[in-house]
């Protein structure tokens, strides 16, 4: 069994050290923005080489898109798509996530190497999954979802609950909090308006004593203001995470991986007000 690299998250506070970016990689034939573009082997392991290159802090990597209205992938299936590649990418040194709501696929995931899972349904969807998490002793995001948006909703009530609900499921699962990490879940079950709302208070979550994740890239949030297709988001992306940065995220998730890893040296040296080391 490949023995897991170690992963050191940078401190919530948003202040003390260089947010961390989360580099995109899907194995599926169906994700939102990239479906199919690395679901091969090779081309998977030479888009990980290519993104750790351009600075990635971390590979988070999916075998079942979880884009809106996409088909449920059975467990077999999506590890049948991961297990081909994981290994492999492991192997390349850089921390590696899972992205993943299934405990089964987190578990074999865990044992390949991988040192996060990012569970899009924050622990509540596989009752599973938090006792899977402490035992192979890794971090997790918890992130926020709805089965659908809710207009009249207040979401950040609604994000209360939800978070509360999930750290008392990692809480009584021996998961340690300091591998415990928050993501509000731009795009999930919300409103584009309410996703605005989210990033303007965005800082408001530093209330939980956790690291913050923030995953906005090519959304449909940044498509609506700059009236931009997909593949012309980068540059809303990068305004978004920016913005999450500076009110705290420790770690941003994104598909174009050296404008984030460079805005986040600026950051750094920003607050060091020097060049960083």
């Amino acid at each position: 069994m490949p023995i897991p690299k170690s992963y050191d998250l940078p401190r919530f506070d948003g202040k003390s050290a260089r947010p961390h970016v989360m580099g995109i990689l899907n194995v599926t034939p169906d994700s939102f923005s990239d479906g199919g573009r690395h679901n091969m082997g090779e081309a998977a392991l030479a888009h990980a080489r290519a993104m750790i290159a351009e600075g990635a802090d971390i590979l988070d990597v999916g075998g079942e898109s979880t884009r809106p209205n996409a088909v449920p992938v059975p467990q077999d299936e999506e590890w049948a798509r991961l297990a081909p590649v994981l290994a492999d990418i492991v192997a390349l040194g850089t921390p590696v996530s899972i992205d993943t709501y299934k405990a089964e696929t987190a578990r074999r995931a865990c044992a390949a190497g991988a040192v996060i899972v990012n569970d899009v349904w924050g622990l509540q969807k596989d009752p599973a999954m938090a006792d899977v998490v402490a035992e192979a002793g890794v971090h997790v995001v918890m992130m926020h979802n709805r089965e659908q948006a809710d207009p009249d909703l207040d979401i950040l009530s609604d994000i209360d609950r939800f978070f509360e609900r999930s750290l008392q499921l990692a809480d009584r699962a021996g998961i340690p909090k300091d591998k415990q990490i928050l993501d509000p879940g731009f795009g999930f079950g919300k409103t584009i308006d309410q996703n605005f709302v989210i990033l303007n208070r965005f800082d408001s979550l530093k209330k939980y004593g956790r690291p913050l994740l923030a995953g906005a890239s090519r959304k449909r949030m940044i498509g609506a203001v700059l009236k931009a297709e997909m593949d012309d988001r980068l540059y809303g992306s990068l305004a978004v995470h920016m913005t999450a940065m500076l009110k705290g995220a420790a770690i941003v998730r994104a598909h174009d991986v050296r404008a984030h890893a460079d805005a986040a040296r600026m950051l750094e040296a920003t607050t060091l007000e020097r060049v960083p080391d």
